[in-house]
């Protein structure tokens, strides 16, 4: 599944591909994420999300490339469900290009998903990908405007507590809802129209029985 995105940060072109190479700073702004090791170009933490009462938990790694010449990163990341069956792996790609307000970050992601949300289909998965990347700009300004670009990183909750031999604090589930219970609904329906139809047809059959 090949889902695409993108968004500005008010940044230059040079500070915001800056930016993005520092992983423990941009990682915190990622939604219902945490990172809990960084060592160079590669990484591990954990996912978590949850539609109405249901939560999914994943647990994962990654590493990334870059290519400073043309701006790019790429991402692989692989990882599973913490009590489930369900594994996810992706290829992102995040390429930076400059724009009159700011830096445009085009996002191309070729995702490989099972277990429950592999349910959902391209449509939701995109709705889904569209929340997810408006909240990560979204952090991302903020954090352009709070703390600058060329600011020295503050090191994550997270980082630190690893340094030390723990994980950090349990991610923030992002809430997918709103998205994802419409086709939930959807899909619940047609075995329970079957069940009425065939209600329907016994109660049929029996008063003909009955005549």
């Amino acid at each position: 599944m090949q889902l695409d995105h993108s968004f500005t940060v008010p940044a230059g072109l040079d500070d915001a591909w800056k930016l993005f190479q520092d992983l423990d700073r941009v990682a915190p702004c990622m939604p219902g994420a945490v990172l809990d090791t960084l060592d160079g170009d590669s990484f591990t933490g954990r996912v978590k999300v949850k539609v109405g009462a249901v939560q999914m938990s994943y647990r994962g790694e990654g590493t990334v490339t870059r290519d400073g010449s043309a701006r790019s990163m790429f991402l692989d990341l692989s990882g599973s469900e913490t009590r489930g069956a369900g594994t996810a792996s992706a290829r992102v790609t995040a390429t930076l290009s400059a724009a009159p307000a700011g830096t445009v970050v085009r996002v191309r992601t070729d995702l490989d998903i099972t277990g429950r949300p592999a349910q959902f289909g391209r449509g939701i998965m995109t709705e889904v990908g569209d929340r997810i990347v408006q909240q990560f700009a979204t952090r991302l300004e903020e954090l352009l405007r709070d703390a600058g670009p060329g600011s020295s990183p503050t090191p994550t909750t997270s980082a630190t507590e690893t340094l030390r031999g723990r994980l950090g604090p349990e991610p923030e589930a992002i809430d997918l809802g709103a998205a994802a219970l419409p086709v939930l609904l959807r899909k619940a329906a047609a075995p329970v129209a079957a069940v009425l139809f065939a209600v329907v047809v016994i109660k049929a059959l029996r008063r003909r029985s009955h005549k």
